[in-house]
């Protein structure tokens, strides 16, 4: 039983992974790609990078903290829209273990 609820769990997951929209944001205005980040929760966008030419950035953006993983805080980020260079969003990154590690041994 357990092994098949564990199946269920996996594909589910799995599931949810591949249905991730993607998005161009330079072909979108600053307030599109926050208005369709806030709509779907969590979205991927890919545009070239400004500094390398022909090299592909992506990364994926959520609308709220409960996008992320376990471990993951939201920070904010900016990425090129169609009417700025610098569009405010945000994306999950891994808590700094040493950073925390820091902080604890001050406090203790």
């Amino acid at each position: 039983m357990k092994t098949i609820l564990l199946a269920v769990c996996l594909t589910l997951a799995a599931a949810e992974a591949q249905a991730i929209s993607r998005y161009d944001p330079t072909r979108m205005s600053c307030d599109r790609v926050q208005g369709t980040i806030a709509r779907q929760g969590a979205v991927i966008l890919r545009y070239q990078s400004r500094r390398v030419p022909g090299l592909p950035l992506f990364d994926r953006y959520v609308q709220s903290q409960q996008f992320c993983n376990i471990g993951e805080v939201r920070k904010r980020a900016y990425v090129p829209s169609a009417d700025t260079d610098s569009c405010p969003v945000y994306l999950c990154k891994r808590i700094e273990n040493d950073h925390f590690h820091r902080r604890f041994l001050r406090r203790h």
